[in-house]
Order: C-alpha cells, then sequence, then structure tokens
C-alpha cells in the first residue's frame, strides 16, 4: 500500500503513545477503533478521519486539534486560533458576556491584521448591537460600579 502523506502524524501518535506509556492495544481500546487500523495510521499507511482523530487525541489527553494539523485537516493559524478562543471560553473568571466580547474583540484584531474570521455567533451578534458601548453592563459585571472609566488623554 502507497504511504499516503500522513507519516508526520503516525510519527507523532507514536511518540504520545509511547509517552503515555501505553501499547497499541491499549490505545486502540481506549478510542475505540481497531488495532490493525491504528497500526496502519501510526505507520502513514492510513489516513484517518477527523471523527477517529478526535477518539484518539481523547484517548492520549491531547488536543484534537493539533492532530488535525498533523493530519492537514486544519491549518495551523485555525488551530491556533481555536485553542484561543477555546481558551477564552472556558475561562471560568469571565462572564459570559465577557467572554462574547473577548471573542469580538480577538476577531475584530484579526480581521484587521488581515485574518477573515467566521462570525463568532451570528444569533448572539443580533443582541449585542444595542449593548456595544457598555459590554459589560448588561450582567451586573464589572461596569455596575457606578463610574465609567475615564478615556486616557494624549
Amino acid at each position: 500500500m502507497a504511504s499516503l502523506n500522513v507519516g508526520n502524524l503516525g510519527e507523532y501518535l507514536r511518540e504520545q503513545r509511547r509517552t503515555a506509556q501505553l501499547s497499541l492495544r491499549q490505545l486502540a481500546d481506549a478510542a475505540g477503533v481497531s488495532n490493525p487500523y491504528l497500526s496502519q495510521i501510526e505507520r502513514g499507511l492510513r489516513k484517518p478521519s477527523a471523527e477517529v482523530l478526535q477518539q484518539v487525541a481523547k484517548a492520549l489527553r491531547i488536543s484534537a486539534e493539533t492532530l488535525y494539523v498533523r493530519a492537514g485537516i486544519l491549518d495551523e493559524r485555525e488551530r491556533e486560533e481555536l485553542e484561543t478562543r477555546a481558551v477564552i471560553l472556558a475561562d471560568p473568571s469571565i462572564n459570559e458576556r465577557q467572554k462574547s466580547v473577548l471573542l469580538q474583540i480577538y476577531a475584530s484584531f484579526r480581521k484587521e491584521n488581515g485574518y477573515e474570521d467566521e462570525p463568532v455567533d451570528p444569533e448572539a451578534e443580533e443582541g449585542r448591537a444595542s449593548g456595544a458601548d457598555a459590554p459589560f453592563s448588561t450582567d451586573g459585571s464589572a461596569a455596575d460600579t457606578g463610574s465609567k472609566p475615564s478615556k486616557p488623554s494624549h
């Protein structure tokens, strides 16, 4: 069987599996794939689907996006963007409204720097239009202190 251009993925998976001290059979069982199929992936003979990569990533406790990049499914910049968004969304120290505003700001900076983004959440975008000047006041967060932040003087 001719080798597909997934050798880098296979080598990386083998390295991650060995680091996790798992046998090929153990990882295959944990990921819910067959032992021979996983072996073929590691040897660069098969290109797995995104679903299989997600299962393997979960079993190895690593980022699925990293595997997507290695498999050529996702561009490195897209992975970085997704991970940045995921970190923002997972932060328990800020509320949902703050996360939404932060994602909007992030997207606007990316667009300004020449990277086109998909809208963060089209349905949520409609509800935000009226409160753009006071992004944190609608849910009792930071702007509820009674004083407005002052603009820096130049």
